[in-house]
């Protein structure tokens, strides 16, 4: 049905008519992607089928990727492009007088997903069915997503996000594999045949549905799966108010990330994590044993990956599986187990590594809290082998003390590969975080730099720069990324250059226009994007971005020959709802947008724009209509980031600290081709560990910060001086905690031989081509690739029956 545009138009118009039962006439646009959907999914089908069927006869290791988060963005056009029926489809859809276009706008963003955690997870789902790599994804299948987020009066609003309200056409409900989650309840114990067995009683029962969504390689017939579970009642536990069981058992998957600022909260979290694994580790098992005949060669046939600390329950619920479904003794257990699952981690805060507490955990599961007190009292025991008498090495390493149990500490210890995200982050992983550990497991500890996929950022986004790059090198960058390292051959081209600068205004100009209808702001094409688009952290720096820009709007008045480029400064960021901080910047951002916007003097040469509900669809929108891409966060606090390189690929020059992937970053182009400032890894975990950095210096020695943070409350601003108050507490009583201030200067100095370089324009070009060329190194392929070979032992698996 796909094999030309006029097959098409008769199989879209029959299909069209028996979804919608309407004449064509009639239909609408929703019923136009709906009819589309089905057939491209139908169309992936027999490649998925295919694909499991290979997996099932070679019999090779496959690895399965649990994460809390997979942020897919809009799904239609990747598929498409990755089953290369683009062309015919659009071609066809033209003779019939519809827009794919319009039609992609009709597909929700499924709310499944943050910020860059799930969209790596979304990436390289998207590189191993690329790679053609038995790769799959287990995650939940979130029925209101995070949240939408409106800005009223400044203010950031939480919506419950309708993206299911449709369905979701790229889904199959498989009720034939739901599982049955157990929560509460007791655990005796009992001698059976001589041997020590446990059973979980009085428990409370949560149905897990599976969800399947294919995930498509790139013109090659390899179709993964990403599997996604929802929680529905099962037959309710007598004495309950069923309702309320109900409510409470569709809440598991209703939210990601529901508000932990409370132990309800709390425990809804840990429900959460838990049916993730002990769905997910049912549904692997059961597939392996389809396929062999004895869990003791588990390890040698399955991986599985534990995308940070929310799945690390993994680890004890599969040796709860082991011992007590097939009866293995505990040290066979924890052999296959610690042999099985590998862990990223993505942090250096340490409030971010995840602990919970024992009066909450023990309760809700039982069965696990003894396994967990089991794997902590046996590590310990490991721990003092080795460091006889070091009782507060110990305590610090233990997983299970002072009444809370460290999950971080659970995964390094129950896993066989621990890796960071990008060689800064490892290194600091290695020597400061994880620093005890990774003596006692000096092998455990690898890099696995984070990738983007360049098919969805490069490919899919910005179509015009794709063809201009295939143009100049060919097109065999699209499987090789490596490749476009051969666009430095054009870095002197004048041609070439100038075609490179066309595209990015028109990009420009598309954004724009958006802009336009959706908030009615005029921007000026020509002026400078300078874009910060990412999660509302305070480590993210967002503040001092809008600090600086009060600079501007200070120098602007003060100096009537202050030559400044014009500038457009586009934000997008949504803020945790009980993040009480990031919501107050998020209200500062559009305060002094608003204040710019009414100054006569200042309007034309600064614009601020706050795009409201950032999400993948909108990054695709404003990425490649990035001139300065902002990765300005506090040395040694990003773990990598992957939107660097997402906009670098699209052409967008860095100004950011030597932290995370901009470290790596400025190894491949150099220091001309990014610019850096602001303090070091090194100097920040300096101040850290030996004091000495007061912000009150910088406060009361700088006139131009003191003049800006004086604005925050003295009434320079419209709100009032309560508004912001807390921001300005945090810089002065609360010493600054991410040096903003310290950076202040640095970052005002970048930014302005930022402004100046742009306006060399054959410079800039070249800096953007540069960019461009060595963002190949950043594909996910590569860093998916690294991870086949050198922790989860995969190979490619061809589908032989590929249609």
């Amino acid at each position: 049905m796909f094999s030309d545009r006029d097959e098409f138009k008769l199989a879209f118009l029959k299909k069209l008519e028996m979804m919608s039962g309407k004449g064509f006439q009639e239909t609408n646009s929703n019923d136009h992607f709906m009819a589309l959907g089905n057939m491209v999914r139908e169309h992936i089908s027999m490649d998925w089928i295919n694909s499991n069927e290979q997996y099932r006869i070679s019999k090779n290791k496959q690895v399965y990727y649990l994460s809390i988060e997979f942020l897919l963005g809009k799904v239609l056009v990747q598929n498409l492009l990755n089953l290369g029926i683009y062309d015919v489809v659009k071609e066809g859809l033209y003779d019939l007088g519809i827009s794919l276009d319009e039609l992609e706008e009709m597909e929700p963003d499924a709310g499944l997903g943050n910020g860059g955690l799930g969209r790596l997870a979304a990436c390289f789902m998207d590189s191993l069915a690329s790679l053609q790599l038995p790769g799959h994804g287990c995650g939940i299948r979130y029925r209101h997503g995070l949240f939408e987020q409106k800005i009223v009066d400044g203010y950031q609003v939480e919506l419950p996000e309708h993206w299911l309200k449709n369905g979701h056409v790229w889904e199959v409900r498989k009720n034939d594999l739901a599982v049955e989650i157990p929560f509460w309840g007791r655990v005796e114990s009992h001698y059976r045949d001589g041997r020590l067995t446990f059973s979980h009683l009085d428990a409370e029962y949560v149905t897990a549905i599976p969800y399947d969504v294919p995930v498509a390689g790139y013109k090659n017939g390899t179709v993964n799966t990403l599997r996604l579970w929802s929680a529905e009642a099962s037959p309710y536990p007598a004495g309950r108010d069923i309702l309320k069981y109900k409510r409470e058992t569709e809440a598991i998957t209703e939210f990601l990330y529901p508000d932990d600022a409370h132990d309800e909260g709390k425990i809804l979290r840990l429900k959460q994590q838990y049916f993730l694994v002990s769905a997910s580790l049912s549904a692997i098992i059961k597939q392996y044993l389809e396929r062999k005949g004895t869990m003791k060669e588990f390890a040698d046939h399955v991986c599985i990956h534990i995308n940070d600390t929310h799945p690390v329950l993994a680890i004890p619920e599969l040796m709860r599986i082991l011992i007590d479904r097939f009866s293995l003794s505990w040290d066979e257990a924890w052999d296959i187990t610690s042999k099985t699952i590998c862990y990223t981690n993505h942090t250096t805060l340490s409030e971010a590594l995840e602990k919970w507490p024992v009066h909450l955990f023990k309760p809700l599961l039982p069965r696990i809290f003894m396994i967990v007190e089991e794997i902590n009292e046996r590590f310990c025991k490991e721990l003092w082998e080795a460091y006889p008498g070091d009782w507060e090495r110990i305590e610090r390493m233990a997983i299970l003390s002072h009444g809370q149990i460290k999950m971080a500490h659970l995964a390094i210890a129950g896993s066989f590969s621990v890796n960071g995200v990008a060689h800064l982050h490892t290194e600091i992983l290695k020597e400061r975080e994880m620093k005890d550990f990774h003596q006692f497991y000096p092998g455990k500890f690898n890099n696995k730099t984070n990738g983007i996929t360049h098919r969805r950022w490069l490919l899919k986004a910005n179509p015009e720069l794709s063809r201009l790059i295939s143009n100049g090198i060919g097109d065999q960058w699209i499987h090789h990324p490596d490749e476009l390292e051969r666009l430095n051959g054009f870095l002197h081209d004048g041609a070439f250059l100038q075609q490179l600068d066309m595209i990015k205004q028109k990009k420009k100009e598309q954004f724009a226009k958006r802009i336009w209808e959706k908030q009615q702001i005029a921007v000026d094409p020509a002026s400078i994007f300078d874009v910060h688009i990412k999660r509302l952290h305070a480590y993210k720096r967002q503040l001092l971005n809008i600090l600086h820009i009060m600079h501007l709007y200070n120098r602007i008045h003060d100096d009537r020959g202050f030559t400044f480029y014009p500038r457009t400064f586009i934000f997008g960021a949504k803020a945790s709802p009980g993040y009480y901080y990031a919501k107050k910047i998020i209200k500062l951002i559009h305060t002094v947008a608003d204040k710019i916007s009414r100054d006569p003097v200042a309007r034309d040469r600064i614009k601020i724009i706050f795009t409201e509900n950032y999400r993948v669809s909108l990054a695709e929108e404003i990425i490649p209509a990035a001139d300065i891409s902002e990765q300005i966060s506090t040395a040694s606090k990003e773990a990598s980031g992957t939107g660097n390189m997402k906009l670098m690929m699209n052409g967008a020059v860095t100004v950011g600290t030597m932290d995370g992937a901009n470290v790596e970053i400025h190894e491949k182009v150099g220091s001309d081709g990014i610019f850096i400032f602001g303090l070091s890894a090194e100097e920040v975990l300096r101040y850290q560990q030996q004091g000495g950095y007061h912000s009150t210096e910088y406060y009361h020695h700088h006139e131009e910060i003191k003049r800006v943070v004086d604005q925050l409350v003295d009434g320079f601003l419209p709100d009032g001086a309560e508004e912001f108050l807390p921001i300005f507490d945090s810089l002065l009583d609360g010493n600054d905690q991410y040096f903003v201030l310290r950076d202040f200067a640095s970052y005002a100095s970048i930014q302005e031989k930022a402004g100046e370089v742009y306006q060399k324009r054959n410079e800039w070009l070249s800096i953007s081509l540069k960019n461009i060329a060595y963002s190949g190194y950043f594909s996910s392929d590569r860093t998916i690739q690294q991870y086949a070979e050198e922790i989860w032992g995969i190979h490619s698996v061809p589908n032989l029956l590929a249609k």
